[in-house]
């Protein structure tokens, strides 16, 4: 029977069981239109979590990547998460474990860790302090060592050493589809449209940074535009940010530099419905764990 419900009939029935359940959606900038209709928040990972943590929700429906879930469960852990797709990990977050991180502590004793949100919360648990690519800069420098080991991400690491005297260690890590972007692409996309202010986000290659007209986090980008006179936009983060950028400025135009994150398109509005209906994929994480991964995001806040 679910199969042959239309797409329609899903958000209804999502929408529904929201109000029985007391449940609230969170999606991610990057998910697809569908899941934008039935979401009650839209915005970053981290944000998201933060702002579901001061609802009276019961459930927590997170349609994003499992890291995502994770940071919802620890700073609301009163409430149940799930996650619509177990198999919606992220890449870049596995390019980083404990194990690892561990042994690259050994090799720089008097480094302190950053650890990307886009993280595990047992990587998070094993570092000092927690950053997104909104605040990377403002964390690293706030930070009383000389040198940072900085995980998961490569480019988001080299970009922040453009703005600290603090030597940065970085870890072979990245956005699969933030890394696949090339210069060339987009030296040929500004051609196409010179009039289009290009917006970067900070997991891009250097090489695309160094071409930007700005560089921000993807809640970032949606106050670039608003504060801009421009009326076309080159974005380059993954193509779902378009949806919310079309949105909420339809007056605009926007061009997608990037592909999709496979990851997040792993969400659906039928097995959204189903997890909600029976209460499945809830996250969970080890009591331990999550203390002190909370401390490093908490100790994140206190710097903002």
């Amino acid at each position: 029977m679910l199969k042959n419900m239309t797409p329609q009939e899903f958000k209804e029935a999502i929408i529904k069981l929201k109000k029985e359940k007391n449940a609230i959606i969170l999606a991610h900038n990057y998910q697809i239109p569908d899941i934008y209709d039935v979401a009650d928040l839209i915005g970053d990972s981290l944000d998201l979590s933060r702002r579901a943590s001061k609802t009276d929700a019961e459930i927590i429906v997170f349609c994003g990547v499992h890291f995502m879930a994770e940071s919802a469960k620890m700073l609301s852990p009163e409430k149940k998460v799930l996650l619509p797709s177990m198999q919606a990990g992220c890449f870049m977050a596995d390019m980083v474990t404990v194990e690892k991180l561990r042994e690259k502590k050994k090799e720089h004793p008097n480094a302190k860790v950053v650890c990307y949100v886009n993280s595990s919360a047992a990587v998070k648990a094993e570092s000092d302090i927690c950053c997104t690519s909104a605040n990377a800069v403002k964390v690293v420098n706030s930070l009383d060592a000389e040198e940072i080991i900085f995980v998961p991400d490569q480019h988001l690491a080299e970009y922040v050493q453009r703005f600290t005297d603090k030597k940065i260690i970085t870890w072979p890590g990245y956005c699969i589809v933030h890394h696949q972007l090339l210069p060339e692409k987009v030296i040929e996309a500004q051609k196409n449209h010179p009039d289009a202010v290009l917006i970067v986000h900070p997991e891009s290659r250097s090489e695309v940074v160094d071409l930007a007209d700005h560089v921000t986090s993807t809640n970032g980008m949606l106050d670039v535009v608003a504060n801009s006179d421009a009326k076309e936009f080159l974005i380059a983060t993954e193509e779902g940010m378009l949806e919310r950028l079309r949105r909420e400025y339809p007056d605009r135009k926007f061009y997608a530099l990037m592909g999709v994150c496979i990851n997040m398109k792993k969400i659906t509005l039928q097995n959204t419905y189903e997890t909600l209906l029976e209460e499945k994929n809830e996250i969970f994480v080890d009591e331990e764990i999550a203390e002190k991964a909370k401390f490093t995001l908490e100790r994140m806040l206190e710097v903002n």
